[in-house]
C-alpha cells in the first residue's frame, strides 16, 4: 500500500554550519539563540562522530515546537531530520528513527496497517522530541506517547551507543523515555503500535458550567474527550472521538481558524467592555451547531495550527481537574485581552520517571496567547493556581517551576539526577535552562 505523501514543514532556519552568523528560533519565535553550528548528521554513525569530535555543549532540535528554552545553547544544535522513517518491524513493535516527524510516522504506520495508540493535537514534532517532553493526546484510558516506548538506542556524550529496553538497562529506559534530551541523543525508538483504526468525531457547544459538570462522565463514556473554553462567551466546545462502526468518510471543513478569528475580533472591538462582549458572543453563538467527521485516526486526532501562539500547560491530579480549571478560567477572564481558547484534556498514568503523569492519572489545563502578544500572564497569573493543585508542568510549555519544586513533585527525581550525572558528568547535554531545572551549577 503506498504511503500518502508527507512534506515536513520548512524549519525556521535550515541546518547550517557557518560560525556565529547563525540564529535559531523556535516555532513561536519566543526562544532564540546564536549557536556555534547547526548540524544535521546523516545517520547514527555521524551522530557518534559528532559527539566524539567535539566537546562543546550539544542540544537536539526537532520541530522547535517547545515554548520553554530547551534548545537554546552557545554550543551546537543538532537536527535529527535526516534520521527519519521506519527502520524495522516485528509484529506491532516498530523501530523508528528518532527524527521522524509524527505526521510522517502516522502515514508510514497506516501503510503497514498500524497506528499510534493516540496522537497529540499537533503532529509536526519529531518522535524523539515528542517523547522527550512527555507529549500527549487525550483519553482517560490512554497514556502519553512515551508510555508505548519499549526500547531506545541512546548515543551518549562519550560517543557510545547504549541500548535500553525492559530486559536490558530497564532503569535507564524509564529515565530516558522523558529526559529532555539531557542523557544523550536518541537515534532509534521502538514503539508499540496498534492495528489501524477509524474514529468518528463529534463537536458540539455547551454552556461552560454544564461542560464542567459533565466533563468527567463524558471522559468515561468516550475513547477521547476534551473541551475548549471560549473566553468571554460562556460556552465551551466539546470534542469526542470514538471507534467508528462503518467505513463512511466524513470530512467537513475545519472551522477552528474562523472561530479563532471571530474571538479575536470580539476582543479587539469590545475588549474594554467585557459584559457587552459576552452578550454579543452569546447572540452570535448557535448552541445547536454540531460537527461530525469520520476517517483514519491520524487524520482526525492531529490538526494544522496556522496561527502561532505561546502556551503554558500543567497536569493536575484527575480528581482536582475540574476545580483547577474553574479557577484558571476565572483568572484568565480578569484580563480583557484574552481571546485564545483554553484546552482541557485527560491522560492516563504511566511509569516514566520524569513523566508529568508518573503514577498519577491527570487532567491537563493549557492556556495560550497569540505569538507577538503579551504572554507573561500565562505564567505569572496562572502558575499560583497550578501550584495549589500540585500541577506538574508540561516540559515543553511555559512554566514557573524550579528545581526544588520538581524534587517534591517527582518521586524518582533524585534517581533521574543520578543517572544524568552518570551518563553526562560534564554536563555537555545541558544548557542554561536545564541547569536551572536540574539545579546544576554552571
Amino acid at each position: 500500500m503506498p504511503v500518502e505523501p508527507f512534506t515536513p514543514p520548512a524549519p525556521d532556519l535550515p541546518p547550517q554550519t557557518s560560525p556565529r552568523a547563525l540564529t535559531w528560533q523556535n516555532w513561536s519565535g519566543i526562544q532564540t539563540c546564536q549557536p556555534q553550528a547547526i548540524q544535521s548528521p546523516a545517520d547514527e554513525t555521524a551522530v557518534l562522530q559528532l559527539l566524539k569530535n567535539s566537546q562543546s555543549p550539544v542540544r537536539c532540535v526537532g520541530a522547535g515546537h517547545s515554548f520553554t528554552a530547551l534548545v537554546p545553547t552557545p554550543g551546537q544544535i543538532v537536527s535529527l531530520d535526516s534520521l527519519s522513517g521506519i527502520a524495522g518491524q516485528d509484529g506491532t513493535l516498530v523501530r523508528i528513527q528518532a527524527g521522524t516527524r509524527l505526521a510522517q510516522l502516522a502515514r508510514e504506520l497506516d501503510a503497514r496497517g498500524l497506528a499510534m495508540h493516540n496522537q497529540p493535537d499537533i503532529d509536526a514534532q519529531s518522535l524523539a522530541g515528542a517523547i522527550s517532553t512527555a507529549t500527549h493526546g487525550t483519553g482517560m484510558t490512554l497514556p502519553a506517547l512515551h508510555a508505548k516506548v519499549k526500547a531506545l538506542r541512546l548515543a551518549t556524550p562519550s560517543g557510545q551507543i547504549v541500548e535500553c529496553s525492559e530486559q536490558h538497562h530497564p532503569e535507564l529506559l524509564q529515565a530516558a523515555k522523558v529526559s529532555l534530551g539531557s542523557l544523550g541523543i536518541l537515534t532509534e525508538i521502538t514503539l508499540e503500535a496498534v492495528p489501524a483504526y477509524r474514529l468518528r468525531r463529534k463537536v458540539w457547544l455547551l454552556p461552560v458550567q454544564d461542560m464542567l459538570d459533565q466533563a468527567p462522565q463524558l471522559a468515561r463514556q468516550h475513547r477521547h474527550f476534551e473541551f475548549y473554553y471560549l473566553p468571554f462567551t460562556g460556552y465551551a466546545a466539546a470534542i469526542t472521538h470514538d471507534i467508528a462502526t462503518s467505513n463512511e468518510l466524513l470530512h467537513p471543513d475545519s472551522g477552528d481558524e474562523a472561530m479563532l478569528h471571530s474571538l479575536k475580533q470580539l476582543r479587539d472591538r469590545l475588549g474594554r467592555f467585557p459584559e457587552l462582549r459576552r452578550w454579543i458572543a452569546k447572540k452570535l453563538i448557535n448552541p445547536a451547531q454540531q460537527e461530525t467527521a469520520q476517517d483514519q485516526s491520524w487524520k482526525l486526532l492531529s490538526t494544522s495550527r496556522p496561527t502561532r501562539f505561546n502556551e503554558s500547560e500543567c497536569h493536575v491530579p484527575q480528581d482536582a481537574g475540574i476545580a483547577c480549571v474553574r479557577e484558571v478560567i476565572r483568572r484568565l477572564e480578569q484580563r480583557n485581552d484574552v481571546y485564545f481558547p483554553l484546552e482541557f484534556r485527560f491522560v492516563q498514568e504511566d511509569d516514566a520517571w520524569l513523566s508529568p503523569f508518573y503514577q498519577r492519572a491527570s487532567c491537563s489545563v493549557a492556556v495560550h496567547a497569540a505569538a507577538g502578544e503579551a504572554w507573561r500572564y500565562l505564567v505569572d497569573d496562572i502558575a499560583p493556581v497550578f501550584r495549589r493543585y500540585e500541577g506538574r508542568p508540561h516540559w515543553g510549555k511555559l512554566h514557573a517551576h524550579q528545581a526544588g519544586d520538581f524534587a517534591t513533585l517527582y518521586p524518582r527525581w533524585k534517581d533521574f539526577l543520578a543517572i544524568r550525572q552518570e551518563y553526562d558528568p560534564a554536563g555537555r547535554m545541558l544548557n542554561p535552562h536545564l541547569r536551572q531545572i536540574f539545579g546544576v551549577q554552571s
